[in-house]
């Protein structure tokens, strides 16, 4: 034996909906609940369901005392319908107004951008000094191996080393001298 597969989202907020639509009348959840199996909706799904439907518009809900009633009418859709084509027409409405703006917004930025002898040639002429500011820059770094503070600065790094290396050998020969002054003048005493 199959198993039956079970309703959709979609088809159970269908069925549902036809309780309401074929009787035109006003239901408690507890109602619902006992009605939904009939339409093939479980009665644990029917409350999920049911509010799905309100949050959508196409089921009305109000409490009346501590009840809490739910309907819808063949007109509640249409109701909602419209409420949708509404919003989506002042949406578009919106983003035609926006668009135009837009527009206007693009011919004002072109004014003055007009392609005319005068500006072809001072566009050329930026691109002529901006070729030539790249080269000289080029040039320049060519020549920095040559700039005298890169030298003196190269060579003062070179040099310093050979400096602490010499002052550190004449430390040496001048502790050597004096510690041989010093053991000559103690071995002098002795002979």
């Amino acid at each position: 034996a199959s198993k039956k597969r079970g309703l959709s989202l979609e088809e159970k907020r269908e069925q549902m909906l036809q309780i309401f639509y074929e009787s035109q009348d006003f239901y408690l959840l507890k109602e619902l609940e006992k009605m939904g199996p009939k339409k093939g909706v479980i009665s644990q799904s029917v409350k999920d369901v049911v509010q799905s439907l309100v949050d959508d518009d196409l089921v009305l809900r109000d409490k009346i005392g501590t009840s809490v009633y739910f309907w819808s009418l063949p007109s509640c859709a249409g109701n909602q319908l419209r409420t949708t084509y509404n919003k989506l027409e002042s949406d578009l409405s919106n983003s035609k107004k926006r668009y135009m703006e837009l527009l206007e917004q693009r011919d004002d930025l072109k004014r003055g951008r007009e392609d005319t002898d005068e500006r072809e040639d001072a566009l050329e002429e930026l691109k002529a000094v901006e070729l030539r500011h790249k080269k000289l820059k080029e040039e320049l770094a060519a020549y920095a191996d040559s700039d005298p503070s890169a030298l003196e600065a190269m060579s003062m790094r070179s040099i310093i080393p050979h400096f602490t290396m010499g002052v550190g050998t004449w430390t040496s020969i001048i502790v050597l001298i004096h510690h041989s002054d010093h053991v000559s003048m103690q071995t002098s005493h002795f002979i």
